[in-house]
Formats: C-alpha cells, sequence, structure tokens
C-alpha cells in the first residue's frame, strides 16, 4: 500500500514524502522496493525520508511523527490505520489535512479503497491543483473533558463508550452487558463497531449537524425499552439493550451518569476512572479535515486538471 501511495504521489508531482519508522518491516520493504524500481524510469517516486527519531511500537511514535511532518511543513497526511491510529493522528494534526486508508480493526472512520487512488487525490491536495472547498471534508468529533484536573482532554472521531468494566485490559470492549453510555458523532447501520449500535436504530449521517447519546443496559434486561442487534467488533454480532436514545447536540456538553469504571474512545478502552471524577462529552463539528478522495478526482476531471490534450501543429 505505501508503494502504491508513493507512486501516485510520484506520477502526480509530488517531490518530496516523510515516513515514520516502524517495528514491523515496512520501511525496510518500501527501501528495497525503491532499490529495485531504481532501475524503472516510467516508475517515479518522491523523494523519501524517514524520520529520525525514537522508535518504541507504540502510540507515542505516533504522536511525534505527526508533530515532526508538521515542523517540516507537511501538505498532507496518509494515515494507514483504523480509527485509533485515525484519533491519535486527528488529536496533533492541526489544519494538515489527513488521507485515510483502513487497516486497522474497527474502521469506521477511515475510507475502504485502493491506495494508488487515494495517492492521487492527496497528491492533488499537497499540490494545491483541487480547490480546498471540494477536496476536503471538516469531521465531527467527541470532546470528552473530566474534573480531575491532571487527567488530559481527549478526543474521539466517531465514539467513546462507558462500560463497567474496571481496568482497560485487552482494550476492546466485547462484552454488551458492561456497556452502560454510548456518544456517538454519526451512525451507519453497515458499520463495523459501537457505533453501529445507534446506526441499526436512529441513523446519523457524518455531515449531519448532530450526533447521538444512548443509555445502554443488558439485552432484554427489564429496564431496556429496546433490544438491538449489531456488529459491535469484527465477527461478533451482539444483543444490546437501550434505554433510550436522544441527540447530542454541537456545544453542547452532557455530564455522563456511571460513577466508575472504564471509556472506550473509538473502540478501544483508553481510561479507567473510579467515584470522585466525573466525565462530560461534547460534539464539536469542527475536527481535523480529512480528503475527500471522490469529490478530488471528480473535481480534478471536470476541470481537465489530469488531461494533456494533444494539438495538432
Amino acid at each position: 500500500m505505501v508503494q502504491r501511495i508513493l507512486g501516485a504521489l510520484g506520477a502526480f508531482g509530488v517531490k518530496r514524502a516523510l515516513m515514520m519508522p516502524d517495528q514491523n518491516g515496512i520501511c525496510a520493504g518500501v527501501l528495497r522496493a525503491r532499490e529495485r524500481l531504481s532501475a524503472s524510469p516510467e516508475i517515479r517516486w518522491p523523494r523519501l525520508e524517514i524520520l529520525d527519531m525514537p522508535n518504541e511500537g507504540n502510540a507515542e511514535d505516533t504522536l511525534v511523527a505527526v508533530e515532526l511532518m508538521m515542523q517540516e511543513g507537511a501538505s498532507a497526511i496518509v494515515v494507514l490505520g483504523g480509527d485509533g491510529t485515525n484519533r491519535v493522528v486527528a488529536a496533533r494534526c492541526g489544519k494538515v489535512p489527513l488521507a485515510t486508508l483502513s487497516t486497522g480493526t474497527n474502521n469506521v472512520f477511515p475510507d475502504l479503497r485502493e491506495a494508488t487512488v487515494t495517492g492521487m487525490a492527496a497528491a492533488l491536495v499537497a499540490r494545491g491543483s483541487v480547490p480546498e472547498d471540494v477536496a476536503l471534508r471538516r469531521n465531527k468529533v467527541l470532546r470528552l473533558a473530566s474534573t480531575a484536573a491532571e487527567r488530559p482532554a481527549e478526543i474521539a472521531l466517531v465514539d467513546a463508550c462507558v462500560s463497567s468494566l474496571s481496568l482497560a485490559g485487552a482494550r476492546a470492549l466485547w462484552r454488551p452487558e458492561t456497556l452502560s453510555e454510548l456518544a456517538v458523532t454519526f451512525a451507519e447501520a453497515d458499520v463495523i463497531g459501537l457505533s453501529s449500535i445507534a446506526g441499526m436504530l436512529q441513523p446519523v449521517a457524518r455531515d449531519q449537524a448532530q450526533g447521538l447519546y444512548l443509555r445502554l443496559v443488558a439485552p432484554r434486561s427489564e429496564l431496556a425499552r429496546t433490544t438491538v442487534t449489531a456488529a459491535i467488533a469484527p465477527g461478533l454480532v451482539a444483543e444490546v439493550g437501550v434505554v433510550c436514545i436522544k441527540p447530542l447536540m454541537p456545544g453542547q456538553w452532557m455530564t455522563l451518569q456511571s460513577a466508575s469504571g472504564t471509556i472506550a474512545l473509538d473502540g478501544e478502552r483508553e481510561i479507567e476512572f473510579s467515584e470522585g471524577e466525573q466525565f462530560a462529552v461534547m460534539l464539536d463539528l469542527s475536527g481535523p479535515r480529512t480528503i475527500d478522495v471522490s469529490r478530488t478526482l471528480a473535481w480534478a476531471a471536470q476541470n481537465g486538471t489530469l488531461r494533456v490534450d494533444n494539438r495538432a501543429a
């Protein structure tokens, strides 16, 4: 996928690309491919630089890489990962737009698309060949705040869910009977993850100026107003009891009712809390900007950006 992106970037005239190091051999494979392709003049890559940074194999690496890319004046950042990786990048990318590609576990936020095509759109945006009001889409985020002064603010791109489980543990939430509160930025019925619970009941579009809040209980519980079946994780279709569902409006903080447990952000448990600490969630319409690949390439095609006409002498 990285090679395909680089090939598209080079073909569209991008001169320089930065890449973060990894522990999975991706960089090594890309560098070997660069040597092989040096004998193929029809394939042009940008000048590729591997970032000089620590490589601990955790989310902190991603944060450092994003900051270094921004310091180097990146015009766009291509993210290969799922909802969790995109959340980490979105927390630091500022105004730099993201080109997203699904390679994670939960992939609600990023695009499921051929990497070559995403690379083409990213190149057009990086070079300023397509107007930003056409190429870029502003995304919603959830902002999570705590009464504990030492707790940093957090964001979620898709959903924030409270579980009665006291430890983050394996991070993913697999037991629907432990879920108590769910906030989502958007809700679609045909996705994998906790937001699908809301999507099965009351779909909300990605560009709609609201989110949803749900109170959850064990399926078929006496407290449940309804029980819905949803794909809450890859390979796991489960029943979830719902007490209530109501709109989450932009700019309005909603205090969560749970007194203790863990909070999952975009499907992964990140926060452990106990009695004495309280959280509130707010929908913010001014989240990260992402590249709309379809609109970008359609505008480029309609306006002749990708065309060179042959003219008679």
